[in-house]
């Protein structure tokens, strides 16, 4: 299950990739929950981005609420 402090940032990161604080605990735990992953981008940069298992999350969680 996750607080909502990680469904928070599970929806900020589907809406504003860009804007993430790369040292969130909230991160760290949905990286282990495999709901979203770090990618390292050709410029050199770190980018978060959902997984297929994250999206499916947020579409799921929308659903019911």
């Amino acid at each position: 299950m996750l607080s909502p402090h990680e469904f928070a940032t599970l929806l900020l990161l589907q809406d504003a990739p860009n804007q993430m604080d790369m040292v969130r605990d909230e991160l760290d735990a949905l990286l282990e929950r495999q709901l979203v992953q770090l990618e390292n981008l050709a410029s050199g940069r770190q980018l978060w981005s959902l997984t297929a298992s994250g999206d499916s999350t947020i579409k799921a969680i929308k659903r019911y609420s």
